[in-house]
């Protein structure tokens, strides 16, 4: 399972990376492969361990921050070995391929 999510403190400053630099640090601590963007942060891993990951790093800034937005997209493809870089893998290799891709229309 492949995990995308936001957290936005609102009610702060326009800066939020100080409100944010503790839940990120939970994160890179977990264990479990993760990315993080100027967007969006990713996690790879089982569900439950994921909710608990984004729970805490919730809470995290939840102690500093009057309110926050959370938001969470998931891509749950049981089939697809380490999701983070396995679903970029196959796109460069879609790039890189010269062979027709039969889902286009031809012509």
């Amino acid at each position: 399972m492949l995990v995308a999510f936001s957290l936005t403190p609102m009610g702060v400053e326009a800066g939020v990376a100080g409100y944010i630099a503790d839940a990120v640090k939970i994160i890179r601590e977990s264990g479990l492969p993760n990315r993080s963007d100027s967007m969006y942060t990713m996690i790879e891993g089982e569900w439950d361990d994921i909710m608990d990951i984004i729970k805490q790093a919730t809470e995290a800034v939840a102690a500093k921050a009057p309110r926050i937005q959370l938001n969470i997209k998931a891509d749950i493809w049981p089939d697809m070995p380490a999701p983070l870089d396995g679903k970029i893998a196959l796109l460069e290799q879609r790039i890189t391929d010269t062979t027709p891709d039969p889902a286009s229309p031809p012509g």
